[in-house]
C-alpha cells in the first residue's frame, strides 16, 4: 500500500469517528433535553396510552375480605381500567390513615388517562387500598423511567396484536373467498 492510499484511509477513517464522535454528541444533546422534559413526554404517552388502559387494562382491586382458607371474597374492583406502570419500596403508612402499614405501593395509568399510585395494606382479614392521583413529574420521582419504558412496551404488544389479528384476518378472508377450484383441487 503505497502511501497516498494510506493517507486516504486515515482521513476517512478519521472522518468516521468524528461522525461517531458528533453523533454521540448529539445524542447527548437529545438525552439531556427528553430528561428536561420527561414529564411532558410522559404526560403525552398517557394521554396515548388511555384508550389501550380501556382495551388491555385491569380493573384492580380495592378491597376484600380474606376467608379462614385465605381466600379472597367481597371484593370490590376499580370502575376504571388501568396500566400497572411501576413498583416502588413502599411508604411506612398510609397518607389517609396513619396507622396503616403500606405493603405494596405502584404506579398506574387509568384508561382516562391519569397516573396515580395505589397503596395497599393487608391484614389477616383484609385487603384494602388507598389510591392517590398523581402528577407525571411525581410519577418520575418516585418510580424512574421504568414507568416511561412500560408505557412503551404497552405500546408495542398492543401493535403487535394488531399486526397478528390483521394478518389472521386476511388468511380467514383470503380462504373464505377462493374460488370452489381453488378450495377442491382435483
Amino acid at each position: 500500500m503505497d502511501s497516498e492510499t494510506a493517507e486516504i484511509i486515515k482521513k476517512g477513517f478519521d472522518a468516521i469517528v468524528s461522525e461517531i464522535d458528533a453523533g454521540k454528541a448529539k445524542a447527548d444533546e437529545l438525552s439531556e433535553e427528553v430528561k428536561k422534559n420527561r414529564a411532558e413526554l410522559l404526560s403525552a404517552m398517557g394521554r396515548t396510552a388511555a384508550p389501550l388502559a380501556a382495551k388491555m387494562g385491569v380493573n384492580l382491586l380495592i378491597r376484600g375480605k380474606a376467608g379462614a382458607n385465605g381466600e379472597m371474597y367481597d371484593q370490590v374492583y376499580s370502575d376504571e381500567k388501568m396500566f400497572i406502570l411501576g413498583k416502588t419500596d413502599p411508604m411506612p403508612y398510609r397518607p389517609d390513615d396513619m396507622t396503616k402499614k403500606v405493603d405494596t405501593q405502584f404506579c398506574a395509568l387509568s384508561e382516562k388517562g391519569v397516573f396515580s399510585e395505589i397503596m395497599y395494606t393487608n391484614s389477616e382479614f383484609m385487603t384494602d387500598s388507598y389510591i392517590r392521583e398523581i402528577s407525571a413529574e411525581e410519577a418520575f420521582d418516585l418510580y424512574g423511567f421504568d414507568i416511561m419504558f412500560m408505557l412503551y412496551k404497552a405500546f408495542e404488544q398492543y401493535l403487535r396484536r394488531s399486526d397478528d389479528l390483521v394478518s389472521s384476518l386476511e388468511k380467514t378472508l383470503a380462504y373464505v373467498f377462493k374460488s370452489e377450484d381453488e378450495q377442491n383441487p382435483q
